[in-house]
């Protein structure tokens, strides 16, 4: 018998009550939410639960309240007003153990909904551009409905998923989201220079996609034998590829491989990772695990914050209370990459907001979220410069971070290291 339905047929499957798995990023299945979505006036407390998503969230709308609650495990721009306004919330996890969530059973799913490429000959589809915590919402889930996709890649690594494990299957032909990182500015490309001048050639590398991510791999072209572990890649990391800087040579697990979680980028990074035996989507609580990573040399991890407090602690998540993203991976690759032999964990960021307001502060903001602790954190860099705080007092964090602070805002934040250090 046939497991293809129309997608009204296919999530039918959904009851009052339910908890209810969406698969993210460029692998968000449009299709299948808006026809969960359709039956508003049959669902009450339906609850939505996912990492960062593409597209629309019509669930997250106000007019279905009674119907559907987001409980994000990672809150993206599509439902950040419905969280902050209260018709859904966040859970504060580490991305590394989001699967253990699934599999524990502390967040038990009834349905997942996917996004997969078309069945091999051997009846396999592929989880393709997001594996993360995907595979395990597909073996905890009590039903599987997958929407097929031509345009998704066939990715190698933890995502094959044999069309048993499906119950239910609808099929599109809806490009992928795609997402371009912008041009980094005058500001970014010397923050990407200061990245580049703290990773060595032989170095594994983490980091995301934006600005900044992108002048860093803009700066890299004279680097050699790069490797990449990654939850996340994007279209700059194919270039280093082409041109021989990244080959993974001198990585100790999956040496000569691209591994990461999920990718987000053009066309052109999804016809990079199909059927590329040199990419391996794994599963995100094996490729965020601090075990792991520390595995390979001179790990740098290169993550961005929202501000950070003279101690060096890092808000990573919220403005103040109001929630903006998540705690994501950052915590599992600054620690990950502590531990690594010559390993190196760096948190980089513009000085000030567009709006001109010092993101290097005396305190962070009442209610923000510490997403890495002061303990953690070893190198800040902002476009004036790094301050390596490792090993460091709290009086001599401070000093170092007020050298990297934008000079309209230094003889501020002077002041308060004196009120506070004496110095």
């Amino acid at each position: 018998m046939s497991k293809y339905r129309t997608a009204d047929e296919a999530v039918k499957i959904i009851k009052s009550g339910d908890r209810v798995f969406v698969h993210g990023v460029s692998a968000t299945p449009v299709q299948l939410i808006e026809a969960m979505t359709r039956r508003h006036n049959e669902l009450k407390k339906v609850e939505v639960v996912h990492l960062h998503t593409e597209g629309p969230a019509p669930y997250a709308d106000p007019k279905y309240k009674d119907s559907f609650f987001v409980n994000a495990l990672f809150v993206g721009a599509n439902v950040r007003k419905a969280i902050n306004e209260g018709r859904g919330d966040y859970v504060p996890v580490f991305l590394s153990e989001v699967p253990n969530l699934f599999r524990n059973k502390i967040m038990p799913l009834d349905v997942a909904l996917i996004h997969v490429s078309p069945p091999d000959k051997h009846g396999y589809c592929s989880l393709g551009v997001s594996v993360d915590a995907t595979v395990a919402a597909v073996q905890t889930a009590k039903y599987v409905v997958a929407q097929v996709n031509p345009n998704m890649p066939r990715t190698h690594g933890d995502g094959l998923i044999h069309i048993k494990q499906i119950d239910a299957l609808i099929e599109v032909n809806d490009a992928l989201p795609e997402q371009t990182a912008p041009e980094p500015d005058e500001a970014e490309l010397r923050i990407g220079q200061f990245c580049a001048e703290l990773i060595d050639d032989g170095a594994t590398l983490q980091m995301g996609i934006g600005a900044i991510p992108n002048a860093v791999l803009k700066s890299l072209t004279g680097h050699k034998n790069l490797g990449i572990h990654t939850e996340m890649f994007s279209d700059g990391v194919i270039e280093l590829v082409e041109n021989g800087v990244i080959t993974g040579k001198k990585k100790k697990i999956h040496p000569g491989k691209i591994v990461s979680g999920f990718v987000m980028g053009t066309r052109k990074t999804y016809d990079f990772i199909d059927d590329n035996p040199a990419v391996a989507m794994l599963d995100i609580a094996y490729i965020n695990d601090t075990a792991v990573i520390r595995r390979n040399p001179k790990v740098t991890a290169i993550n961005s914050a929202v501000e950070v407090d003279l101690t060096g602690q890092i808000c990573a998540d919220s403005i103040g209370t109001y929630q903006y993203s998540g705690v994501g991976g950052q915590m599992d690759f600054i620690r990950g990459a502590s531990l690594s032999p010559g390993g190196k964990p760096i948190i980089a960021l513009p000085s000030v907001t567009r709006k001109g307001i010092s993101r290097i502060v005396p305190h962070l903001k009442q209610g923000a979220g510490v997403v890495t602790t002061r303990a953690h954190v070893h190198y800040v860099v902002t476009e004036y410069g790094i301050a390596n705080l490792y090993g460091k007092n709290m009086g001599q964090r401070a000093e170092a971070l007020v050298n990297i602070a934008h000079p309209d805002h230094r003889e501020e934040l002077s002041e308060s290291l004196y009120d506070r250090f004496g110095k």
